[in-house]
């Protein structure tokens, strides 16, 4: 790593930078957009919930900020409403600075999208994907511009189940979510090797959060009742780091001048303290299998588009 310790004291000024933050309403994402909006970026807020995203906007707009709050309507769960969001960006900025993939869904009982793909692997994985190529022309506007795609450390657990993507034949609800936070990395990285390519400026970068603090955990934990978790989520506790340690990362991949595309970074010991560069699921390291997921995922995409 080459710096040492990084905080949001080192995020340049983002004056005139324009970003999307997926999921921005609560957790990492908001946190994610406080800290750029404090540095003097226009931060568009990506949330399911509109009464949720006003109600971060207020949030956000009661403290010292010399940035823009915008809202947009995203709803990753359905794919046709994706398209119609990036339509409404393309309508309202002739630019984008920064995409940081950032919402995600963890642990749910099996649950099936309006276009039938399983939910963590829709939201987590396809929604962002689909989200990221069609903003694409828009980020390519400046070069600088970056797209910072958040995973976890499951993805270190994680497999891609080809003859079962979506859990039909057998579902285990922390498998699929591992599953999703792989297939995060495996994009991000396949995205920058056809970044790279075909010559463009634009950057795409991973990060994880570690063991942060937020509501994935309580959601989690509603839809699956299940005591024995509610017991590793007490015994956990004292490991938890906030939800602002949670997001350095993210913000290091998205605003440092040291982070270069294709890097992840996590927190120390991908559990909690400052980020630094961290390493790949091997899984994600492997060429033939990422552009196997990619052509996979992009045939769902397009299946969508009719």
């Amino acid at each position: 790593m080459r710096m040492m310790v990084w905080s949001n004291n080192n995020i340049p000024d983002q004056s005139g930078r324009i970003a999307l933050v997926t999921g921005a309403n609560s957790g990492l994402g908001f946190e994610t957009a406080r800290a750029l909006l404090a540095k003097g970026a226009t931060v568009i807020l990506g949330c399911r919930s509109r009464e949720k995203a006003m109600t971060a906007k207020k949030n956000l707009l009661m403290e010292e900020t010399s940035g823009l709050v915008q809202i947009l309507d995203l709803d990753l769960s359905d794919l046709r409403q994706v398209k119609r969001a990036v339509g409404e960006v393309n309508s309202k900025y002739k630019r984008l600075d920064l995409l940081v993939n950032n919402a995600g869904l963890m642990a749910p009982p099996h649950t099936l999208t309006k276009q039938g793909f399983e939910i963590q692997f829709a939201v987590n994985h396809l929604s962002h994907m689909m989200l990221t190529l069609m903003l694409l022309p828009l980020l390519s506007q400046r070069a600088g511009s970056r797209v910072v795609t958040v995973t976890s450390g499951a993805q270190y657990m994680g497999k891609i189940n080809w003859d079962d993507l979506h859990g039909e034949k057998k579902y285990d609800r922390w498998a699929a979510y591992s599953q999703s936070k792989l297939a995060n990395v495996m994009f991000a990285l396949e995205l920058d090797n056809r970044l790279r390519n075909t010559g463009s400026k634009l950057s795409s970068l991973v990060a994880h959060p570690g063991l942060a603090r937020t509501n994935l955990q309580s959601t989690s934990l509603v839809s699956s009742n299940s005591w024995q978790e509610s017991v590793l989520y007490k015994l956990m506790a004292p490991l938890f780091q906030s939800a602002s340690m949670g997001a350095l990362p993210q913000l290091l991949a998205a605003t440092s001048p040291e982070a270069q595309s294709g890097e992840q970074y996590g927190p120390r010991f991908n559990l909690r303290g400052y980020p630094q560069l961290c390493r790949t699921a091997p899984l994600a390291l492997n060429i033939r299998f990422r552009q196997r997921l990619w052509n996979i995922s992009e045939g769902l995409i397009e299946s969508c588009q009719n």
